[in-house]
């Protein structure tokens, strides 16, 4: 009951008088974003480069300056070692990467791929002795990873196609060209934290980006509903007045749908191990930019699309202030 009192019933933000501030705040970013992927570049995980990921774990504390030597005298090319944290508190972790493997004469590149993946475990086993454990072994050779990379792309395009067909659909236009350009601005600056971060770019971050294209979007479609409505309802009312008026009345409802997410995802994020991290965090920003987006980027939109007053033909109310 607490958290409903953080946002009053009645609020009187003028949003719209912001939107030059938040225009070139959103333009900013959009372009740096471009620049950082298209310079920096994203640092693609196992799942779309292809090669080894492993997960090692011990009893004892781990040497990491032994455990890169070791796997660097493999002869398997780049490899990197990282450190994971230990949720129980005890012993240590490491995530090893393995490069993708080419394939040859004798092998390949799936059982070159496993071939690099064994002689790693044996070389980890030998060094660190009977308490070391293997929790996670992933393997993806070329052609999969081919094969994500192209998926990945269409699931994203197709997920903000048919939004935009649900949009143009559900209201006008003039709704569709703001909630599109909405969209394409979360899913940019997202790339382009993640190219800033170089976080580890897997499947499961497509997975988020495209849970975060539904949530903006479910926000974007609130605020868009109560500018119908009030469209409708209030005939001489100005356009920018009547922004201000649906966002504040959606406010409530924004900031309480987004204050709840963010508390089970930062419980997942500080909880849910090294392997839902990078989704957490992907899902964590999503939350953040797409509920800034629907109230900052999207609603003024309608402002220079020149939204009608009278393209629906619903009963208009009695009164009209």
């Amino acid at each position: 009951m607490a958290l409903l009192k953080l946002v009053p019933e009645r609020t009187a933000i003028p949003f719209t008088s912001m939107r030059l501030v938040a225009a070139v705040a959103s333009a900013l970013l959009v372009v740096a974003s471009i620049v950082a992927v298209s310079t920096v570049g994203l640092n693609f995980g196992v799942d779309f480069r292809g090669g080894v990921t492993l997960e090692v774990s011990d009893d004892e504390p781990i040497d990491l300056g032994q455990v890169r030597r070791t796997v660097s005298a493999l002869g398997l090319g780049e490899a990197k070692v990282q450190a994971i944290a230990d949720s129980t508190g005890e012993g240590g972790g490491v995530v090893v990467f393995i490069e993708q493997q080419a394939a040859s004469e004798e092998a390949d590149g799936e059982a070159a791929q496993f071939a690099a993946l064994v002689k790693v475990k044996d070389a980890l086993a030998e060094l660190l002795g009977d308490g070391v454990d293997f929790p996670r072994e992933e393997v993806v050779g070329p052609t999969v990873s081919g094969e994500l990379i192209q998926k990945g792309v269409i699931a994203v395009v197709l997920a903000i196609g048919m939004m935009l067909a649900y949009i143009w659909f559900r209201f006008e236009w003039q709704f569709s060209i703001g909630a599109i350009i909405a969209l394409v601005h979360d899913v940019i600056i997202t790339l382009g934290m993640f190219a800033v971060t170089q976080l580890d770019f897997t499947l499961s971050i497509i997975a988020a980006i495209l849970t975060i294209v539904g949530y903006s979007m479910n926000d974007t479609v609130v605020v868009y509903d109560r500018v119908r409505e009030n469209l409708r309802k209030y005939k001489k009312k100005e356009l920018p007045a009547l922004i201000d008026l649906s966002i504040n009345e959606t406010l409530s409802r924004t900031v309480m749908t987004s204050l709840t997410t963010l508390i089970a995802l930062g419980s997942l994020y500080l909880l849910g191990g090294e392997v839902l991290r990078g989704f957490t965090f992907a899902m964590i920003w999503g939350v953040l930019i797409g509920t800034y987006s629907s109230v900052f980027v999207a609603a003024p939109l309608l402002l220079a699309t020149g939204v009608k007053r009278d393209w629906s033909t619903a009963t208009p109310a009695a009164a009209t202030p």
